[in-house]
């Protein structure tokens, strides 16, 4: 591997005498099965050497790595190779902190950072079990509401006091200060109440806090129906697609992903979740997986969702092991994360000026949504379209129904008032 990176004898020599060659051979050539460039791959080389040195890191050196170790050698490293004067140190730094990370993370040598909330894994963990376990949450869902408890006990509690000091008025600071100096919305709040009384009432439970604090914390409410899903207008859906034409790799598969987004109504996760074989393509067919409600929709394929598709498939889709449908564009490639559709559609969005609250992949599920409805399909079909559960979370879209509400608007009602 070293001999076909570097040519220079003094630069092979030194491939060849550090320590963890045959470690930094597999990982050299990993890159390069998932097609990154020689010269990125050669200065990949260069870093893990200065890694190892830094690191002091031998053939006998077993022990985990932990980011503070990394930290404090990129710092000097940094510090180093660039005099002081000079403003490039931070750039050199992060570079070396990213190529170092993402070797020990493929080796399984970098330890993980412990949880800043210690005191309470215990609790958290259990109550994560018990939403899986007992109330059949999606990992997502159990994932979204760790993430506000972790944020909740370091900021109200402290990670040295105990869940029994926790008392209603602490909760109701903390939601005021969302409300106040954060400028949460209503319904975000309630949200953020929602999770903190479920947690509570399970910690009640096990006599983990004082008694009654669950059914003590109030939320703001929030009237049904008082919001309005907004997207963008079928003409501006097509506006949309018009900036993906072209040969362009990314453009190519960016058309597909909006094609899917707006024609099916998908979210963001159903998208980048789409695998190889999730399309039938003799019997015109594909398979969405809906993790909310853990099971899988099949639907006719339609023909410009499939030809785009197919078309990123032969021409655009670089060559991957990885079995999802849509991959980066640049080595090494790998499935798309729910958080990059949101520039796939937000800057162009935004680059045809069109004025909408949010710029995010759902708002072309509104967009499907409400062009479903002018189209004349009952709620009941509009919501088995978009994979929803309750009837209710498809009669808001009653409310957008402009088309024939102006008709209503124009009843001569003479007469009966």
């Amino acid at each position: 591997m070293f001999n076909t990176l570097f040519e220079r004898p003094v630069a092979l020599g030194r491939q060849k005498s550090t320590p963890l060659a045959a470690e930094r051979r597999r990982y050299l050539r990993h890159l390069t099965d998932q097609g990154m460039a020689r010269p990125t791959v050669r200065l990949t080389a260069e870093y893990l050497v200065a890694i190892v040195e830094r690191l002091r890191l031998g053939s006998a050196t077993r022990k985990k790595i932990t980011d503070p170790m990394i930290e404090r050698q990129a710092l000097l490293w940094s510090r180093r190779h660039f005099p002081k004067n000079i403003t490039r140190p931070d750039g050199s730094r992060r570079r070396f902190l990213h190529q170092a990370r993402r070797w020990f993370r493929f080796m399984g040598w970098l330890k993980p950072r412990p949880r800043q909330v210690t005191r309470f894994s215990h609790t958290i963990d259990a109550f994560s079990s018990y939403m899986r376990d007992e109330q059949g949450l999606s990992t997502n869902t159990i994932r979204g509401r760790i993430d506000h408890l972790h944020d909740f006990l370091l900021r109200i509690n402290g990670p040295r006091r105990s869940l029994l000091a926790i008392t209603v008025q602490d909760v109701d600071r903390m939601l005021t200060s969302k409300f106040t100096l954060e400028r949460y919305c209503r319904a975000t709040i309630q949200a953020h109440a929602c999770i903190l009384r479920a947690f509570f009432r399970f910690a009640e439970r096990n006599g983990w806090c004082r008694e009654g604090l669950a059914a003590a914390i109030q939320s703001p409410r929030v009237y049904t129906g008082s919001s309005v899903p907004f997207g963008p207008s079928w003409k501006d859906v097509h506006r949309l697609l018009t900036t993906t034409n072209g040969n362009r790799a990314s453009n190519i598969r960016d058309r597909a992903v909006i094609l899917l987004l707006s024609v099916y109504g998908l979210r963001a996760g159903e998208v980048v979740q789409l695998r190889l074989d999730d399309f039938d393509w003799q019997g015109e067919r594909i398979k969405i997986r809906r993790p909310k409600q853990r099971k899988a929709q099949e639907f006719p394929l339609v023909r410009s969702v499939g030809d785009a598709v197919l078309r990123y498939l032969q021409q655009a889709r670089p060559a991957s092991k990885q079995r999802e449908v849509f991959v980066t564009c640049r080595p090494p490639y790998r499935p798309l994360r729910t958080g990059t559709l949101w520039p796939v559609v937000a800057r162009r969005l935004r680059a045809l000026n069109v004025k909408l609250p949010h710029h995010g992949p759902h708002c072309l599920r509104h967009a499907c949504a409400t062009h479903l409805l002018n189209e004349g399909l009952s709620l009941k079909e509009i919501g088995d379209h978009l994979g929803h559960v309750q009837s209710d979370t498809t009669r808001i879209y009653a409310k957008v129904d402009f088309k024939h509400l102006r008709e209503v608007g124009r009843i001569d009602l003479h007469g009966l008032v």
